[in-house]
Order: C-alpha cells, then sequence, then structure tokens
C-alpha cells in the first residue's frame, strides 16, 4: 500500500512538473493567442496612438518569441520606441496627433522628428520584419497575430 501511495505521489509530481514546463513555443502561442484582439485593434485604428499604446505587448511578445523571430521583433520595437520618443521630447500626445494639423506650437524640427519616426515605422525593413512576425504565427501558433 505504501508503494502505491508513494507511487502516486510521484506520478503527481512529475505531471505537475512537465505541465508546467511548455516549450518556448507554447509560451510565445499562448502570449500570442491572449493578444491578439487588442494587436488587431492596432491594425484596425491605426495611428500613433494605438501603435504606442501596444509596445508593452509588442515587448512581451518579444521576450516570448523563439529565437528565429527576435532579430524582426527588435526591428519593429526599435522603430516603435523611436516613434514613442518623437513624441516624447515633442511634448505631443500621439493619440491626438494630426499630421495634417499638427500643434500650432510644435516645432518645425519636432515636426521632422515625428514625420522621421513615422516614416522609418512604414520602411521596408519594418514591414519585412512584421510580416515575418505574421508569418511566424500563423505557421508555429496556427492564428493571425494581427500586426
Amino acid at each position: 500500500m505504501t508503494r502505491l501511495v508513494y507511487a502516486a505521489a510521484v506520478a503527481a509530481l512529475l505531471s505537475g512538473l512537465l505541465a508546467g514546463c511548455a516549450s518556448q513555443e507554447e509560451r510565445y502561442c499562448d502570449e500570442v493567442v491572449d493578444h491578439q484582439t487588442e494587436l488587431g485593434r492596432v491594425s484596425a485604428e491605426g495611428g500613433p496612438g494605438a501603435v504606442l499604446d501596444a509596445l508593452p505587448t509588442m515587448e512581451a511578445l518579444a521576450d516570448e518569441a523563439p529565437s528565429d523571430i527576435k532579430d524582426e521583433w527588435q526591428t519593429l520595437i526599435n522603430a516603435v520606441r523611436a516613434l514613442d520618443q518623437a513624441f516624447d521630447d515633442a511634448g505631443v500626445d500621439a493619440a491626438s496627433y494630426d499630421p495634417l494639423h499638427p500643434p500650432a506650437d510644435l516645432s518645425a524640427a519636432d515636426r521632422a522628428k515625428i514625420e522621421a519616426a513615422a516614416g522609418d515605422l512604414g520602411s521596408d525593413s519594418v514591414r519585412s520584419a512584421s510580416a515575418g512576425i505574421e508569418q511566424e504565427a500563423l505557421d508555429i501558433c496556427k492564428t493571425p497575430i494581427g500586426l
């Protein structure tokens, strides 16, 4: 009887340990699914405010990303951080920024920095990185990421 209790306890312990050892891909896919709606909102809403709001989510996904797309995540995150910094340096709220009607007190230099950072976010390298991230989510997680 003691052996049976011991064996059951060991089996329960091992199954608990194994359940807690999800693979990197599984953890990444769990994060993708958990944040899919939020990232889809970024695409739907567009605009710098939505992109900057999603930065913490992007960073969390990048932390869990498989090694083969870490560089793509870093490319995307660096571009978003640069845009965030440009708005921050200019003292402008990204969510209400209208490039066609910028704030009257925005200097030409600050406006140029914001426009350059926004342009970098739409660059070929960032678009390519985003496409790679999206493809990885489809291939590994069998779900779109929504970028």
